[in-house]
């Protein structure tokens, strides 16, 4: 089952942390037989959306256009044209052996999603900090959403057993 861990103190987006708007982790068991590889855990995790979660950012991208935020059409337009390496609609800041960065910068806030493979477990971290009343607003619109998103991709990957053979 997913559910909320503490901060993991030896994530490459742990400087983050401090002053952070949400600053918040997410974990799971993973099954014996796994790969080790980081960005393709990321993939699957992130790779099959669930159909809820799709309308969910059909909703969001309906209410955001008008504010001048990356809707997330947007961004998977601009995947592999805009010369940035993406995982799904996430810029692809580094992968490490055990943990990648994801993430964006906007006008109104920068986030950044740490998928990170630890002993037994996949633990996924998200930092925002805002930069305006905009990001404020819509942070607070979408946080309760986050968590149930995060939990729901972690218990997806799960149920699909993570691509193990």
């Amino acid at each position: 089952m997913a559910g909320a861990v503490a901060l993991p103190t030896r994530s490459r987006i742990a400087g983050l942390y401090a002053g952070a708007d949400l600053a918040d982790a997410y974990a799971i068991g993973l099954p014996q037989g796994t790969t080790h590889d980081i960005e393709t855990l990321t993939r699957f995790m992130l790779g099959e959306q669930a159909p809820w979660l799709r309308l969910l950012m059909g909703v969001r991208d309906a209410a955001v256009a008008g504010f001048g935020i990356k809707t997330s059409r947007r961004l998977r337009q601009a995947s592999g044209s805009d010369g940035v390496a993406r995982i799904y609609i996430f810029r692809v800041y580094e992968i490490t052996r055990d943990e990648a960065i994801l993430g964006d910068d906007d006008k109104h806030l920068d986030f950044r999603v740490s998928v990170q493979r630890r002993s037994g477990d996949i633990v996924v971290t998200t930092v925002v900090h805002c930069h305006n009343l905009l990001g404020r607003l819509y942070l607070a619109l979408i946080t309760p959403f986050h968590r149930l998103v995060v939990k729901s991709m972690l218990r997806r990957a799960a149920r699909r057993g993570w691509g193990v053979p």
